[in-house]
This record gives C-alpha cells, structure tokens and sequence, in this order.
C-alpha cells in the first residue's frame, strides 16, 4: 500500500520528536522518509536558496510513494514549482507557501523562522508583501544549537520554554495568524497557544489541508 505522505528529509541525525514533520509520530499513518544525502543545514538554510542543489530532491521526489510530498525545510520555498513539476501528486515544499492564501483572507502573519536574517535576504519580496514581521530564534537558543550542531539529544523542555518566551516577547498584540516556517517548531504549537490566542499555521496544517486526515490531531 503506498504510503500516505513522503517526507524530503535534509541529512541529519538530530531527535525527530512527535510533531515534527519527520517524526512517524506526528502522522495516523504510514509514512515515507527519503533522507537526501549531503543536504546539510548548513547548505539548505541559505539566503541563497538559488544556490541550493535541487536535483537530490527533484530526484527524490521522481521516486517518491506517498500519496503527497513534503520537505523538511521551509528555505526550500525557493524550489516549490520546480519540485511540483517533477510528479502530479501535491509537493509541499515549505508552509510559505500559505502566505499568499492567508494574504487572500486578510492577514498578515507573524512569521516565526529558524535564522531571520537568511530568510528575508533570500525571500524579500514574498515577506515583505505577504508577513507583518519576521521573527528568528537567536544563536543561543537551544534547538538552534542542536539543529545547527546535528546533536543526537536534546532538552525539549528547555526548548519548549525559549520558543514561548520567544513569541510571547516579541510577537505584537495586533498579530492575528503566526506562522511557523521552520518544520521542527509543530511540536511546541501547543504551548505556543498559551501565550498567542490566534491562529498558527505551519507545514502540518499544509499537509492536512491537502489530504484531510493524515496528521493526528494533536498537532494541528
């Protein structure tokens, strides 16, 4: 039976805890994971995503089985036509691409992101139309050290509480949709609910949306 969602997965080794979009977890059923070798961090997150080596992906995503297809970066928005074209299933390359969609019904969106700065050097023209603010976790945040790291363990607890304090500090009141471009940040969504009464949106709620069902609920 072919799986329900393929995963692009950038070759790392740190934990996928449930809710992140590379955790089996996160999903109500089977899932596929294609690691795509020497897609480091390092290389993916980029504020010139131009530069990027797609043909790993646009490979994987030839060899894909699941019935939809996602990324595990959202630096990769850069590349979302380009992958589309390569099968006719759904390919969801980054959750930037609900900027334009929430633009359509009025809001411009918080946008919470692993590294500020790479994003908008390599994405000006859609934040700049699209988002109300740009907000990325410091150097010394815990899970940005250990994504940039590839660290095998981690203190979700630990991270948890800086990704709260984060938004609750800097996300302004007049804020109606947060979005979460990084894939590794769903995990947290609950506990961001605490301190942001709006609505979130992020690579799971992409999924969702284009096969109903296939992620648990918990996680939307």
């Amino acid at each position: 039976m072919r799986p329900a969602l393929t995963i692009l997965q950038l070759d790392t080794h740190f934990p996928r805890v449930p809710g992140d979009v590379a955790c089996a977890e996160t999903y109500q059923e089977e899932i596929e994971i294609i690691r795509i070798p020497a897609a480091s961090v390092g290389r993916i997150v980029t504020d010139r995503p131009s530069s990027i080596d797609i043909a790993p992906f646009a490979e994987a995503v030839r060899r894909a089985q699941g019935k939809i297809i996602a990324t595990s970066c959202g630096f990769l928005a850069h590349w979302q036509d380009h992958l589309q074209t390569s099968c006719t299933r759904p390919v969801i390359a980054s959750a930037l691409l609900a900027l334009s969609d929430l633009a359509s019904r009025g809001h411009r969106p918080s946008v919470l992101t692993f590294d500020a700065e790479k994003l908008q050097a390599g994405h000006p023209e859609v934040l700049s139309k699209y988002a109300d603010q740009v907000i990325g976790l410091s150097p010394d945040m815990h899970l940005r050290q250990v994504i940039e790291g590839d660290a095998t363990t981690f203190d979700q607890h630990r991270a948890e509480t800086e990704i709260t304090a984060l938004v609750k500090d800097r996300v302004t009141s007049e804020c109606q949709v947060l979005l979460l471009e990084c894939t590794n940040l769903p995990p947290y969504k609950a506990a961001l609910r605490h301190v942001f009464k709006g609505q979130i949106f992020d690579i799971l709620t992409g999924i969702e949306a284009a096969r109903p069902g296939t992620v648990r609920p918990r996680f939307l």
